[in-house]
């Protein structure tokens, strides 16, 4: 079983690079290490924010672009893949100007607030301060995504191998050998790595250079899903932004996992640290539990604080919260990584497959090697 180029990994990053390599006639094979977008990684459930508002222009341009990439997928999809809801950002922290700026030099309408019109248009979220509003904004159906995009790739060529965890990459003459754990090998002229949290185990036996890489930091993350008091209303509940001194938490409409009953609220980096995504249990945290209650309980009074459902999911963070994104002698690291890289997947898996088959770079802050 041979490829042109092998992508370990059949999540969102994963997904979309085959996707991308596929549409280019690459003949890309996919393998994973369980099943696309499963429980234990970080791609899997139906609700994820997808948003323009960023504080620095490389991320807004990155999601404008991207949001082209979500409706071509859609399209060959045949369904919708986000359900458009706006965004709200709010927090003593927050840096509404900045957003405002880089969504203003991006084209993209949006709104500057004051504390009483935020209360007054959504008067079931307690906001405290100005907050800035944008239309482009929705939820993306994280799982549904990787089944389109892995449709499209396998549609165009692209193969899909499940049940197969990268144990070893070694360089050969031909390129590279994959090894599995049981001794399985595939044989490719390029790799992409797009392992999620399970990069940092595999780092030590990839043969590039160790040393260019950040620190990775993984995260067993702690989600709830908070009933609504009253049935909602056509816009009574964007997506939610709060960087405070308190607490950094985001919050979008469950989706159909949670059976669209309430608003999914998360605290950013709340759960605990692990050495490695082997470590992951799964057990939610009750002490994140009671943090998230509380902001609720005092600050999102349209909501029932008394959790209804709740999930972990695995953050892989870098110092910056800058995405990796690079290539070494024929093998390609992405790892869209640090909890916000589920928007930007059309056009991660496209920089990817750019670096893949040598037709491009990948922006600066994502670049580990030299030139």
């Amino acid at each position: 079983m041979d490829a042109e180029v092998v992508i370990v990994g059949a999540g969102l990053a994963g997904a979309a690079t085959a996707w991308r390599l596929a549409q280019r006639g690459v003949d890309a094979l996919v393998v994973e290490r369980t099943r696309p977008a499963n429980a234990e990684g970080s791609s899997h459930g139906s609700a994820r924010i997808f948003r323009l508002a960023y504080d620095t222009e490389l991320y807004t341009r990155l999601a404008v672009t991207a949001r082209d990439g979500w409706a071509e997928l859609e399209a060959l999809h045949g369904a919708p893949l986000i359900t458009w809801t706006g965004a709200l950002d709010f927090g003593d922290q927050r840096e509404i100007p900045a957003v405002a700026t880089c969504l203003h030099r991006a084209g993209q309408p949006h709104e500057i607030l004051s504390a009483a019109e935020a209360a007054r248009r959504w008067p079931l979220i307690d906001v405290r301060g100005p907050a800035l509003w944008h239309a482009g904004a929705g939820v993306l159906d994280a799982e549904r995504a990787v089944e389109a995009m892995l449709g499209a790739a396998q549609a165009a060529g692209g193969r899909l191998v499940n049940d197969w965890p990268v144990e070893q990459i070694e360089r050969t003459g031909y390129g590279f050998l994959v090894r599995s754990s049981v001794g399985d090998t595939v044989q490719a002229r390029r790799v992409v790595v797009a392992a999620g949290a399970w990069l940092p185990t595999l780092l030590p036996r990839l043969p590039v250079p160790r040393s260019a890489f950040p620190t990775f930091e993984v995260r067993q993350e702690n989600a709830f899903h908070f009933p609504y008091r009253d049935t909602p209303v056509a816009e009574s509940w964007p997506t939610l932004i709060n960087m405070s001194r308190e607490i950094v938490l985001y919050g979008l409409p469950g989706g159909r996992d949670a059976l669209h009953k309430g608003q999914k609220i998360a605290e950013f980096n709340g759960g605990k640290r692990l050495t490695s995504a082997n470590q992951s249990d799964g057990v939610v945290d009750p002490v994140n539990r009671e943090r998230v209650v509380d902001f609720v309980r005092r600050r999102i009074p349209g909501l029932i604080p008394e959790p209804y459902a709740e999930t972990t999911c695995l953050f892989t963070n870098t110092p910056t919260e800058d995405f990796v994104i690079d290539t070494w002698d024929g093998l390609t690291v992405v790892s869209a990584c640090s909890g916000h890289g589920a928007k930007f997947m059309p056009e991660i898996g496209r920089v990817a497959a750019d670096l893949a088959t040598g037709a491009g770079i990948s922006p600066r802050p994502f670049r580990m090697f030299p030139a």
